[in-house]
Parts: C-alpha cells; structure tokens; sequence
C-alpha cells in the first residue's frame, strides 16, 4: 500500500519487535510503521526504545513512529502515546487515510485515527481538573509558547500557526521544541493530549483568530 504512494518508497521491513528496532536504528527511515503485536518485543516496546535513541529535530524525532493496528483498545492507544508514538491508526482505515497519516508524522505532525480520537477527547474532557498537571507546568512556558500549544491542539499545522501568529515557521518549530522539553514530552501528539488533559483546550473551545500584520 505504501508503495504506492508516488511520494514514499519502503526502505525496509522487520518481522518482530527486536528487528524492527534494528533496522530502524540502521535505516533512519523518515516514518517507522509499527505493528502493535509482534513476537520477541511487540510495537510498544519497540516504540519506546526507538524514541529513547532518537535525538529531536525541528521539534520532531528523526523517525516518527505510526502505530498501526487492528486494536481500538484504550491500554494500546495510552501506551503507544506514552511511548512516543507520533501516530496510531487503525488497520482498517483506507490506503488513502494511510498515506495521509504517514506524511503528516513525516512532517513532525501528530496523527489520531478519528475514531480513536473521539475517544481520547472523551475521556480527556471527563477527567477532574484537580487531577491535571496544569499550573506549575503552564508557568514553565512563555505568552508565546502557550499560544503555540493551543494553536497546535486545535489541529492546526506549523504552516497555519505561521499565518495565525504572523511568525516565521523557523520560530514555530523553535516554540514546538521548546513546549515539548518544557513539558517532558515526546512529540505533537502528546503535546496535543497534554494541552486538553490539562484543561488548557476545550473541544467547545473556538478555533483561534488570525492576527494580521507582517510576519517576523
């Protein structure tokens, strides 16, 4: 399916956990397609000591990481996000919604599958806010940052956080970086997670404005 992308060639394949990390190492694929069940270490494991090896650029990991599987399982999901993932899609979405997915974490982007991202919003939106690391680590962040961050969890791209804040994409990717090492995070994903755990979003939340003015 991959392969058919004009835009994408597969650079290599593994058949468990333990390969996959290997040749993962060796290749420095752009995106990473991990299968969650596999023998010897499955996806998870296998995401986390990708993640653990990989050095950030521009805000995002060298080779994201997309979670592909047929569990639309709460654990998996969690887990695959606290790991590192960049991604998770479920194994019946359309070659299309693959291609999509794989160049939007390509592109340091976060991708959700919709019905999984439904049921993260749920759950996010019902938990206590007491519960929430909110003000000690919002504080740790600028005016600007904070911006950014909610820019982001609104699904906007690097692209539309330039034409909202009037910057250059070279700053937001310097804001993106500097909100995941603040906060501990990984990448966008957990990033986006973060911001409506924390209480910092709302999905009734309206969409942010765009500024006019020169860029900078």
């Amino acid at each position: 399916m991959i392969d058919a992308e004009p835009d994408m060639v597969v650079v290599g394949q593994a058949g468990d956990g333990d390969e996959a990390v290997a040749r993962a190492r060796s290749l420095r694929p752009d995106v990473v397609v991990m299968d969650v069940r596999m023998p010897r270490a499955d996806g998870v494991q296998a995401t986390r000591r990708l993640v653990a090896d990989e050095f950030v650029v521009d805000g995002k990991f060298v080779s994201a990481v997309l979670i592909l599987t047929t569990f639309n399982d709460d654990s998996v999901v969690h887990e695959a996000l606290h790991a590192g993932a960049s991604g998770f899609l479920l194994k019946s979405a359309s070659s299309r919604m693959l291609g999509e997915a794989v160049r939007a974490v390509a592109g340091g982007y976060a991708w959700l599958d919709p019905p999984v991202a439904r049921k993260l919003l749920a759950e996010f939106v019902s938990r206590p806010v007491s519960l929430l690391p909110a003000d000690s680590y919002l504080e740790r962040l600028t005016l600007r940052e904070t911006e950014v961050l909610i820019i982001a969890a609104h699904g906007f791209t690097n692209q539309d956080i330039v034409e909202h804040l009037i910057i250059s994409e070279a700053t937001v990717k310097t804001h993106v970086s500097r909100v995941l090492t603040k906060l501990g995070l990984h990448d966008r994903a957990q990033a986006v997670a973060w911001a409506y755990r924390s209480g910092l979003v709302r999905p009734e939340d309206p969409p942010p404005v765009r500024r006019r003015g020169p860029h900078r």
